[in-house]
């Protein structure tokens, strides 16, 4: 019996008709991009915003004052008074009702100097110059409420971590394309929900829901990608990212173009109602269709794939094979058991928390530099494209590690850098900090091939998935680090970064390079290329593990 690499072969494996799906599905990275990376705009500083005294909407209303003359009387006498005051976060201690003047709405505390009129801390009653503009002045999230926008870009990320776990588990027993096509809608559906939530809670809990169904579009999209082309799946992997880059790239130009965050959040959202369009288009992945013993439908699907790549396939085919790659039911202790397995999840556990905290930290932090935030945006997302380009010249000459390591280090160097940049030469500062975005982009992307070519092919889904949900847990702390450090000093994350990333860095090189060599198919496999690869060069050779489905 043929195995399914065989047929591949004969079918085309990266033909017209892969070409055509591998398209349409990395479209699926763009719009993955834009909510990732979404929190940027959506929580942008609401600009002018004071705390109105009780009763002042009404006495504006009734003295015909426009904003600007109800903030003059609300926050004047606090500047004049308390130079450290802004009237942001406190207020006058009074209350006014019909009987006060609207020439002269103090009046009555004339008998107390600017400095001692009565204060109290502002809990609610903010008032904007743009009440629509971000989810801060919509939520009212600001002064004592600062930390809940840290809330909103965790609870998306726990939604990711959410979403590794359950829908590749659905995908895997109910199929690739039915689990894409309902993450697609659900992000569409709880995306709407999002934009017109009444309340904060409200829009946390569909932010944690469009976050579990987005981690799904983006792990099927992946998945589907990767099983309906050749055993060369490098150049795929990379290519998908790219298009995650152009997402970021498009993204300030629809914050830019759309004044609300409402308009925002649903120019991210619907376009994943287009791709339930696929459904016609995009075949459930033959591979899955074989562990499911349906092999019929599975060659039914290679005759179709052949037909369109202009290929002919045998008719005589009548079963295909396919690799039992799997351990029943595995278990981290299946990772750590054997010294080297050991080593290597723990550092690339490491690896993927560092790699998401400092990307993530290095993308939200363009939020509260100040500057051109849509231009920064832009140029620090073009910047991550030469990334693809200098992973692909490298990685097959000089190897994952050096490149892998390396582009830690450097990139926590250039954090260091930037810190103590001063602030009078912003060219550099952008400079250096757009070189550590580059190598933090890289490491990223070069942890997954790794990740993949480090594990035994029993155990090489499981521990893709469990060290890659560490990226997940990096990107919920990631906000709370930025933000909270940052009211310390502004600088002070990136010191944070600058730590993680070097200690990543060093680290990597103590894993085994894997270049030139077959991917590993048991443990004792793995034990033999930490041990001995780069001494002596070992390869091996696949064993026949094929049973017929």
């Amino acid at each position: 019996m043929p195995s399914f690499d065989e047929v591949l072969k004969e079918a085309g494996e990266f033909g017209r008709f892969q070409k055509r799906v591998f398209f349409l599905l990395c479209q699926t990275g763009i719009t993955f991009s834009f909510l990732f990376a979404s929190v940027v705009f959506l929580g942008q500083a609401p600009g002018s915003y004071w705390c109105r005294i009780p009763g002042a909407a009404e006495l504006s209303e009734r003295c015909g004052w426009t904003l600007e003359e109800e903030r003059n009387f609300t926050v004047l006498p606090l500047r004049l008074g308390n130079g450290s005051s802004s009237g942001e976060c406190e207020r006058l201690d009074v209350v006014w009702d019909a009987s006060v003047s609207c020439a002269s709405p103090l009046a009555r505390y004339s008998n107390h100097s600017v400095g001692n009129l009565p204060l109290t801390t502002c809990h609610d009653n903010w008032v904007y110059k743009q009440p629509h503009s971000s989810i801060i002045s919509e939520y009212n999230l600001v002064c004592g409420n600062v930390w809940m926008l840290d809330v909103s870009q965790a609870i998306l990320n726990l939604g990711f971590l959410a979403g590794a776990f359950t829908l590749g588990y659905a995908a895997d027993r109910y199929g690739r394309i039915l689990i894409y096509l309902l993450s697609c809608l659900g992000v569409g559906i709880c995306g709407i929900i999002v934009a017109f939530a009444p309340n904060f809670t409200v829009f946390l809990i569909f932010r944690f829901l469009q976050g579990v169904f987005s981690k799904g579009t983006w792990m099927t999209c992946y998945v589907i990608v990767t099983e309906i082309v050749g055993s060369d799946q490098r150049i795929v992997g990379i290519v998908i990212q790219m298009f995650f880059t152009l997402g970021i790239m498009i993204l300030p130009g629809i914050a830019y173009l759309v004044p609300t965050w409402q308009g925002i959040q649903l120019a991210i959202s619907l376009p994943n109602f287009l791709f339930l369009l696929y459904y016609w288009v995009v075949p459930e992945s033959p591979r899955w269709l074989l562990t499911r013993k349906k092999g019929e439908k599975a060659l039914k699907i290679m005759h179709n794939i052949a037909k369109h790549n202009g290929k002919y396939l045998s008719p005589h085919y009548s079963e295909i094979t396919i690799s039992n790659e799997e351990v029943s039911n595995p278990s981290f202790l299946d990772l750590v058991r054997t010294p080297r397995m050991r080593r290597n999840t723990l550092i690339l556990m490491y690896a993927w928390f560092t790699s998401a905290l400092v990307y993530q930290g290095l993308v939200m932090r363009l939020g509260i530099v100040g500057g051109n935030l849509y231009l920064q945006f832009f140029i620090s997302g073009a910047v991550e494209l030469p990334a693809a380009l200098l992973i692909l010249v490298t990685i097959d000459r000089i190897g994952r590690r050096l490149p892998f390591g390396l582009s830690n280090i450097v990139a926590g160097i250039a954090c260091f850098i930037t810190a103590f940049l001063p602030e009078d030469i912003p060219w550099l500062k952008t400079t250096v900090a757009t070189l550590g975005r580059l190598c933090i982009t890289i490491a990223f992307e070069i942890v997954y091939l790794v990740n993949t070519e480090l594990y035994p092919t029993t155990l090489r889904n499981f521990g893709v998935s469990l060290c890659s949900s560490l990226c997940d847990l990096g990107g919920i702390i990631a906000p709370f680090l930025l933000f909270r450090l940052a009211d310390i000093w502004l600088e002070l994350p990136l010191i944070i970064f600058t730590i993680l990333a070097v200690v990543c860095g060093l680290l990597v090189f103590l894993l085994p390079e894997t270049k030139g060599i077959s991917l590993p198919e048991t443990v004792e496999d793995v034990e033999k290329l930490s041990s001995h690869f780069g001494k002596c060069g070992k390869k091996w050779k696949h064993r026949d593990t094929n049973s017929y489905i």
